[in-house]
């Protein structure tokens, strides 16, 4: 989710405001209530109206239903004000996921490395990513099936993400994952690389590409590992915007257009 102008202000102070004690949860409810209210989100967001009274309403609404730090957290971000009514559900999501992925402390490789493989699980398999996107089943239906599968083999955290990217929030589940992923890696202060092989690297290749990439990008980096047949041999690296193609496939597309051409 990208913030510009006021609401790019109002999420940087709101994100010092977070505290550890505040669930992901918690904000998740208040960003879905948020959206599928609209007249409590112009409200929400309306400059004409006093800080103090919309805080108060807010209490009124979410108060004992929420903890009192994420009612007090919605109380400034209603009292900030937003480029548009969208972003302040926006940025409650994106608070909450910083939350989530706050509380899991040393197993946030573990986070990244789950939800990166349940992505890859709904890309590689249609039936899975139909049953996530059909509109014709209701959220709590997606999330029992998202349960039984996730249940006792990932993170509490991991569930709790994947669960809120049914939302419909972003495009699709896979690009919400994605999303969370790096917001994840951000609060360690990692980047996230993506690297594809026609076979697993090696603890060695591994350690070596991850402090090369370091060295690069001056922060620490969190691998993706997808193993593609189609690659041939040599690895393609995607790390943000940036590409990195050393793959066999590649070389033998550029000596190909060299002879076309």
């Amino acid at each position: 989710m990208a913030f510009r102008g006021p609401s790019a202000g109002a999420v940087a102070t709101l994100k010092g405001a977070l505290t550890d004690s505040t669930t992901g949860q918690d904000l998740f409810a208040v960003a879905t209530v948020l959206r599928s209210e609209p007249g409590l989100r112009r409200v929400a967001t309306d400059v004409s109206i006093l800080p103090g009274a919309k805080a108060g309403l807010m209490q009124e609404v979410f108060g004992g239903k929420i903890s009192d730090d994420a009612v007090a957290l919605l109380g400034k971000a209603v009292g900030s004000r937003w480029s548009a009514t969208r972003d302040l559900a926006d940025a409650l999501e994106l608070l909450g996921v910083i939350a989530v992925a706050k509380s899991v402390g040393s197993d946030s490789g573990r986070l990244s490395d789950e939800l990166f493989g349940f992505g890859q699980i709904v890309r590689g398999n249609p039936d899975l990513r139909d049953a996530l996107s059909d509109p014709a089943r209701s959220v709590a239906d997606k999330r029992e099936l998202v349960t039984g599968l996730l249940a006792g083999k990932a993170l509490p955290a991991t569930v709790a993400l994947v669960e809120q990217a049914l939302s419909g929030s972003y495009r699709t589940v896979g690009v919400a994952l994605a999303a969370y992923e790096q917001v994840a890696a951000d609060v360690y202060g990692q980047g996230v690389a993506t690297v594809r092989v026609a076979r697993p690297l090696s603890d060695t290749d591994r350690e070596r590409l991850v402090a090369a990439l370091r060295r690069q990008y001056d922060r620490d980096i969190h691998l993706n590992e997808v193993v593609d047949p189609e690659v041939l041999g040599g690895i393609r690296v995607e790390i943000g915007d940036d590409v990195i193609d050393g793959t066999v496939a590649n070389r033998l597309d550029d000596a190909r257009r060299r002879l076309a051409g």
